[in-house]
């Protein structure tokens, strides 16, 4: 098994482990706010630092790709590619949705029903997400997309089937969902470095890497700046 140094940077939370074998030997992580660029290339420092006091030093550096925060996602692949040059070792880039379906299966007490699907949601602001589809292997049913949340959405996802929903997405139009009796909800998923574990073995164990020189964040959609309010004020 290999040593895996993980970076998720895609939303709110930042968050750094490292992996012995199919174990977390070190994390570190915060979720008060999006302070990226402040407390990452500590939270790097220290992972490393453990990893040399302790003979773990990374055979592979792995981060979420995204979707998520422009800011945040462009601020944890910048660390990765550095680190990878740095340390000679390959990339490998992980989706922060199917990361968030790792934390259900592994971290959580949720018993999925026979034929239900993972749909993990991220805020994308107003009444918009990015979201996925995905069977309990982490089969692709519905691509990753960005989609206004409304009733017919809704209707068109359930149909007959019975999904579970989760992620601050899911959170904002929980309203939307809970008449509709296929709808289960898992509370509190916000996806950290250590959910990153299992998908990153596996792409290590296959040789999925990614091209360390030339990758970029899965954005999904187009950056949109917005002008700040005194600026508006003075075209106006």
């Amino acid at each position: 098994m290999a040593n895996i140094l993980m970076i998720e940077t895609s939303s709110k939370a930042c968050s750094v482990a490292l992996s012995r074998d199919f174990a977390i030997e070190f994390s570190r992580e915060t979720l008060e706010g999006p302070n990226h660029a402040a407390v990452l290339g500590q939270y790097v420092e220290d992972a490393m630092k453990y990893a040399r006091e302790n003979d773990a030093m990374p055979d592979a550096v792995a981060v979420s790709e995204g979707p998520g925060s422009y800011t945040g996602l462009r601020i944890g692949v910048s660390e990765a590619k550095g680190l990878a040059f740095g340390l000679q070792k390959p990339l490998i880039a992980i989706s922060t949705l199917k990361a968030m379906c790792c934390q259900v299966m592994f971290h959580t007490d949720t018993e999925m029903e026979e034929g239900a699907l993972y749909c993990p949601m991220i805020d994308a602001r107003r009444m918009e997400v990015y979201m996925a589809l995905y069977d309990q292997a982490l089969g692709e049913v519905k691509a990753p997309c960005a989609v206004v949340v409304d009733e017919q959405l809704i209707e068109s996802l359930l149909q007959d089937r019975i999904i579970y929903f989760f992620g601050d997405g899911a959170d904002k139009c929980k309203d939307l969902l809970t008449s509709h009796q296929n709808a289960r909800f898992v509370k509190e998923i916000r996806v950290q470095a250590r959910d990153m574990l299992a998908l990153s073995i596996q792409a290590y164990n296959r040789g999925q890497f990614a091209d360390t020189a030339y990758f970029t964040p899965f954005y999904l959609k187009e950056f949109q700046a917005t002008k700040p309010k005194d600026m508006l004020s003075n075209l106006s």
